[in-house]
C-alpha cells in the first residue's frame, strides 16, 4: 500500500536567485532520506514560489522495507572455549545484538572461521518515520545567506512560518520550534482567504490553484513566455529574450500576468542599453523591438495576481519606469559635457584597490599590458595606436553619472561616448568588448584590439591579487580571479593566439614589483598565477570533451601557449582514436620509465656497442630533425607520425638490449639515450601517461 505525501514550508518572501539551487537540494536531500530510511517511493519533485517550498512524493510505502543483516563476531576460536562451550565474547556478542545461540552460526574468512548471526529487523508505519525525517530534511537546507529569528535553533533564508505535511489524508504532525504544524496552508497573499485547509496530499496543487498560487515553477515559466509572446506579436514586435530574468521573474510571482506598458517615444534617443538596463535590472521588464532590431517604446511587465485593475497596475508601472528613464536621460546629457580625457583624470581619486592602488594606477597597467601582448601579436602601428587610446580611456566612464546610477552599463557607456565625442570607431568598440565575456555563455570580443584590452585587463587583475596574496580559497573569490582566468583562456582560444604565457605574466606583475607590493618571492607568485590557469584550462578544455589524460599528457609538459597546447591535444585525442596508437604508447611508457633514472643527456657515440642500440641512436638522430621541424611550424600531426618511427627501434633495443648493465659507462650511455628520446617526446606530450582502451 501507498499513498502520496506533499510537504509545504512556509515561509516569508525567499530570494529568487536562491530558488534552484535549494529545490535541487532539497530534492537530493529528500532522495537520500527516503532510501536511507528504506522507503520506497514511484517519484519525487520538488516545487517553489517565493512563498513556499514543497516536496512531493508520489505513491510513497506506507511502512518501511523489513532489513536482513548478517552480522560477524568474533572467531571461533574465542568463540567457544576447549569443551565448546560459548565463551563471554560470544555471549556478548549475542546479547549485544539480540540473537539466540541456535540462530549463530561457522562461517570462514581469508582462512579463519568467524561467529555469524543473522538480524531481521521489521520495518515500522513510514508515518512514524515521516515525523523525524521531515523534521531533519527542514533543519538540512542551506542557502548562500540565512538567519536566525526568534528563538529558532536553525538557520533559514527567511523566517518559516508554516508548515504543512500530509501523507494521503492525515497530517504528520511534529514539533519543531513551535512552528505551526497543520493541514491549512496560505493562498495568494492578496486573491486567497487567510487559511486554505488541504484534505489530501493528491489535491494539493488544484485546490492551491483555485486560490490563486500556481505552485510548480515550471507550469508558471511556460504562462509567462507564452503571455508576454503573445503581446509581443499583438505589438507586432518581437520579445527580447533573457533566460536570467525569465527565471528570477518565475520564482517573484505566484499567479502571473503579463501585461503591456509604454513609455515615450522621445526616450528612444536614448542609447538602446541605457533604456534597457532600468527596464531588466531595475524593474524586472521584458523590452520589445521591431524585426530589425530597432527598440520600441513599450515594454512587457508581469503581475503577481489577476487582471483585476490591471490598467492600474499598467500606469504604475509606466510611471516607475517614467522615472528612471528620466533620470537617465538627465545623467546622459550631462555626462555627455565632460570628456573622457577628464574623466580619466578623476580615476586617480577612486581606489581601485587599498594595496594595489587606483584604477588610475590600473589603466596605465593595462595599457603596459596591452602594448606588450600587441609587440607579441605584431600588430601594425596604427592598431597599436587605437589600442594605446582605448586602453587609456577603457575605465574612463566608471566615474560617469549614468554607470554610477547603472553600473551594468560600464564599458557600453564608455563606446557610446567615445562615439559622441568623435573617437574612432575601433576605438570605442574596444572600450566596450574588453569588458567581454561578462558571464559564462556571454559573447567574446570581436575585433583582436578589443580582444587584447580584455586579456590585458585581466591578467592585471591577477597578477596583482596573487602578487598581495589575495588568490582564491575554496568558495570564497572576492575578484572573481577564476572567472578572469577562464576568460583569458577562452579568449585566446576563440581568437587562436599564441601567447607566451609566463612572459605575459611576467610583464604583469612587473609594476607590482616596482612598488615593492610583492608579499612573496617573484618566482613563486609567476608559479603560482602559472599554475592557477594550468587549473583552469584543464576545466575548460573538460568541458569541451577532451579526455582528462590527453589533457594531463599535454599539460605535463608544461604550459607556455595556451592555444599550442589546445592544437596538441586536439592531435592527440585524434591519434589516441586510432588502432595502432596502443602499441607505441606501450613502448614511449618503457622508455620514461628508465629515462628517469638518467642523470645525464650526454650521449658517448663511442659506447654504443650492441647493434640494437645502435639502431637506436640512428634512429633517433634522424627522427629528432623531422620532429623539431615540424613542432617548429606547429606541425603536429606530422611531429606525431615521426614519433611512430621510432617504436620498432624501440622495441627492439628493449628486446636485446640490457639497458642496467653493470658497467657504470655503458649503464649511463643507454639510460642517457632513453633520456633523450624522453626528452624530445616531452616537446609534444608525455604519451606515457595516455590510457588507450584495449
Amino acid at each position: 500500500m501507498s499513498r502520496d505525501l506533499v510537504f509545504e514550508i512556509g515561509t516569508e518572501e525567499i530570494p529568487a536567485k536562491f530558488m534552484n539551487k535549494t529545490l535541487d537540494q532539497l530534492k537530493e536531500v529528500s532522495e537520500k532520506s527516503f532510501t536511507e530510511n528504506r522507503i520506497n517511493f514511484k517519484s519525487l519533485e520538488t516545487y517553489g514560489t517565493p512563498r513556499r517550498l514543497v516536496l512531493y512524493v508520489k505513491a510513497l510505502d506506507e511502512k518501511q522495507e523489513d532489513l536482513e543483516t548478517e552480522l560477524k563476531g568474533p572467531s571461533k576460536k574465542a568463540a567457544y572455549d576447549a569443551e565448546s562451550n560459548p565463551t563471554k565474547a560470544l555471549l556478548g556478542f549475542a546479547k549485544g545484538n539480540g540473537l539466540s545461540l541456535e540462530n549463530v552460526y561457522i562461517k570462514e574468512l581469508s582462512g579463519t572461521e568467524y561467529v555469524y548471526g543473522r538480524k531481521h529487523v521489521s520495518g515500522i508505519a513510514a508515518k512514524e518515520v515521516l515525523k523525524e525525517l521531515l523534521s531533519e530534511i527542514l533543519t538540512s537546507i542551506s542557502f548562500p545567506k540565512s538567519m536566525k529569528w526568534g528563538n529558532k535553533s536553525f538557520r533559514f533564508a527567511r523566517p518559516v512560518r508554516w508548515l504543512m505535511p500530509i501523507y494521503g489524508d492525515e497530517l504528520i504532525e511534529f514539533d519543531k520550534d513551535g512552528i505551526p504544524c497543520s493541514k491549512f496552508t496560505r493562498g495568494h497573499r492578496v486573491l486567497s482567504k487567510d487559511k486554505v485547509e488541504i484534505d489530501r496530499a493528491e489535491n494539493y496543487f488544484d485546490i492551491l490553484k483555485r486560490e490563486y498560487v500556481i505552485v510548480d515553477q515550471n507550469e508558471r515559466r511556460e504562462i509567462i513566455q507564452k503571455q508576454c509572446e503573445k503581446i509581443a506579436k499583438e505589438k507586432n514586435g518581437v520579445l527580447i529574450k533573457d533566460e536570467e530574468l525569465l527565471e528570477e521573474i518565475v520564482y517573484l510571482v505566484e499567479y502571473p500576468t503579463a501585461l503591456l506598458g509604454s513609455f515615450e517615444p522621445d526616450f528612444l534617443k536614448l542609447p538602446k542599453e541605457a533604456i534597457i538596463t532600468p527596464m531588466k535590472e531595475h524593474q524586472r521588464y521584458f523590452p520589445i523591438e521591431n524585426e530589425k532590431g530597432e527598440l520600441l517604446n513599450n515594454f512587457i511587465a508581469v503581475r503577481n495576481g489577476d487582471d483585476s485593475f490591471i490598467d492600474v497596475v499598467r500606469q504604475g508601472n509606466e510611471k516607475v519606469l517614467r522615472a528612471r528613464l528620466s533620470d537617465a536621460r538627465f545623467f546622459y546629457e550631462e555626462d555627455k559635457k565632460v570628456s573622457l580625457d577628464d574623466c580619466v583624470e578623476k580615476l586617480k581619486h577612486v581606489v581601485f584597490q587599498e594595496t594595489l592602488g587606483t584604477i588610475y594606477d590600473k589603466t596605465r597597467n593595462i595599457m603596459n599590458n596591452s602594448a606588450y601582448l600587441a609587440n607579441c601579436l605584431n600588430l601594425d602601428r596604427d592598431s597599436m595606436n587605437k589600442l594605446d587610446r582605448a586602453a587609456y580611456l577603457s575605465k574612463a566612464d566608471l566615474v560617469t553619472s549614468m554607470v554610477k546610477e547603472f553600473d551594468e552599463l560600464q564599458g557600453i557607456m564608455g563606446r557610446e561616448y567615445a562615439l559622441v565625442q568623435g573617437e574612432d570607431s575601433e576605438v570605442a568598440n574596444a572600450i566596450e568588448e574588453h569588458y567581454m565575456p561578462r558571464n559564462a555563455g556571454d559573447a567574446m570580443p570581436a575585433s583582436i584590439i578589443g580582444s587584447i584590452l580584455s586579456i590585458a585587463d585581466r591578467i592585471d587583475t591577477i597578477s596583482g591579487c596573487f602578487s598581495i596574496g589575495i588568490q582564491p580559497t575554496g568558495s570564497q573569490d572576492p575578484y572573481a580571479l577564476r572567472r578572469q582566468a577562464i576568460s583569458i583562456i577562452n579568449i585566446i582560444l576563440d581568437k587562436e593566439l599564441h601567447i607566451n604565457l609566463k612572459s605575459l605574466i611576467e610583464n604583469a606583475i612587473k609594476p607590482f614589483y616596482d612598488k615593492g607590493i610583492i608579499k612573496d618571492e617573484v618566482s613563486k607568485v609567476i608559479d603560482d598565477i602559472n599554475e592557477f590557469f594550468r587549473q583552469r584550462l584543464k576545466n575548460v578544455l573538460l568541458d569541451r570533451k577532451y579526455d582528462y589524460d590527453v589533457i594531463e599528457a599535454v599539460l605535463k609538459t608544461g604550459l607556455i601557449d595556451i592555444q599550442d597546447a589546445l592544437l596538441r591535444i586536439k592531435e592527440l585525442s585524434d591519434w589516441k582514436s586510432q588502432q595502432d596508437f596502443l602499441s607505441i604508447a606501450g613502448s614511449f611508457n618503457r622508455v620514461s620509465n628508465l629515462a628517469a633514472k638518467a642523470d645525464s643527456l650526454e650521449i658517448n657515440v663511442e659506447l654504443l656497442a650492441e647493434k640494437a642500440e645502435k639502431e637506436l641512436y640512428e634512429s633517433y638522430t634522424e627522427v629528432s630533425k623531422l620532429f623539431g621541424d615540424a613542432v617548429e611550424k606547429r606541425d603536429y600531426y606530422n611531429a606525431l607520425k615521426s614519433l611512430m618511427l621510432l617504436k620498432a627501434p624501440i622495441d627492439n633495443f628493449f628486446d636485446n638490449t640490457m639497458v642496467m648493465v653493470d658497467d657504470e659507462y655503458i649503464r649511463r650511455n643507454r639510460l642517457a639515450l632513453l633520456k633523450n628520446i624522453e626528452s624530445m617526446m616531452m616537446r609534444f606530450a608525455d604519451l606515457s601517461i595516455i590510457v588507450v582502451s584495449r
